[in-house]
């Protein structure tokens, strides 16, 4: 019940901390002088061309952006009432790329689940290879498994994703038949989901799953050897030893539990570093995430593409906070919250 309680309470400070983030993300991205429109409405004054100004001005009161900044925030988040009444970010009107001349939507649509499935993928090749192999290394500590593991570990971070991208994208596909580019075989863009559909969709997954985890398993098993190693020179391993408890049910009892705690801390930074570091391997191995539409938004000043984006960017952070706030106070009992122990 305590649990639940602070789930709640987790989740209430989950949306006041995106309230603030909404504030900060539309601030920064109003910080460069004008916006997309007035950036075109002056091109538009120096070409003489008077009909695409008109329609630029037009555009300009249509969404808002005639008035003051502060307005303009309530009116996007859907605080305050717009040109059609309140129809914002919580009513579910995600805005107008100018740069796509589409609703965003439309745009992000597809690429939303693709980017949350990649990154998923990911987060689990993480965790899938760096548990084992940083357990393994500290347990076989100054033999060669821990200096192999050294050895892939110092690899995996010292190789560019870019790099390690363009060297599957060719050999790959040149020994193993694996697809280049995209999440799908082209035949499947815009159809129905089917299980040949998944099986694509998951036969596309390997090299980017590789590619975008490789670096940050390297970092964590690192980090859970280090950890172990630690634990494991502390006097109560020692004393379960001398107890006679066997040194596997010593191992996973004990020393695993405390070692493992930052890495369930890292859960709300490892999604968000995942799509931020995906962006130059989803154009190298033209993945439709919504890396590549941030960049063109942001080029572009497209203010409400590039402010949705970021809100999803910043509500996975949070999210993946909350997530792992919840599983250390269910790991860990040491850990107080609601000024009791767990």
């Amino acid at each position: 019940m305590q649990i639940l309680r602070y789930a709640v309470y987790r989740f209430g400070t989950m949306l006041l901390t995106l309230l603030v983030v909404s504030a900060l993300i539309f601030a920064i991205i109003n910080l460069p002088p004008g916006d997309y429109l007035s950036n075109q409405i002056a091109e538009l004054k120096s070409t003489g061309q008077s009909a695409g100004v008109a329609k630029a001005e037009f555009l300009r009161k249509e969404y808002a952006l005639d008035r003051p900044l502060w307005e303009q925030y309530l009116i996007w988040v859907g605080f305050a009432p717009g040109p059609h009444g309140f129809s914002g970010l919580i009513q579910g009107n995600f805005g107008w790329s100018f740069e796509f001349d589409r609703p965003v939507a439309e745009i992000v649509g597809d690429s939303l689940w693709l980017t949350v499935l990649v990154n998923l993928a990911a987060v689990l090749f993480v965790y899938m290879v760096a548990l084992p192999l940083g357990v393994l290394a500290a347990a076989r500590s100054r033999t060669w498994v821990d200096y192999s593991s050294a050895f892939v570990g110092y690899l995996g971070l010292a190789t560019p994703n870019f790099l390690l991208a363009l060297i599957l994208f060719y050999y790959g596909h040149r020994y193993m038949n694996l697809p280049i580019g995209g999440l799908m075989d082209p035949s499947f863009e815009g159809q129905p989901m089917s299980w040949d559909k998944v099986q694509s969709i998951l036969w596309h997954l390997i090299v980017p799953t590789f590619v975008i985890g490789t670096s940050g398993a390297a970092a964590m098993m690192q980090r859970l050897r280090a950890n172990m190693l630690d634990e494991l020179g502390k006097p109560y391993v020692e004393t379960a030893i001398a107890k006679g408890m066997s040194p596997r049910r010593m191992l996973t009892k004990y020393p695993l539990r405390v070692a493992f705690n930052p890495f369930v801390a890292d859960i709300g930074n490892l999604l968000p570093s995942m799509v931020s570091g995906s962006v130059l391997v989803s154009v190298v191995l033209g993945l439709q995430t919504i890396g590549p539409t941030l960049l063109t938004a942001l080029r572009a000043q497209d203010q409400f593409l590039a402010g949705f984006v970021l809100m999803f960017v910043a509500l996975l952070t949070l999210i993946g906070t909350m997530i792992s706030d919840v599983l250390l106070v269910l790991l860990d009992p040491r850990i107080r919250y609601e000024g009791r122990d767990a």
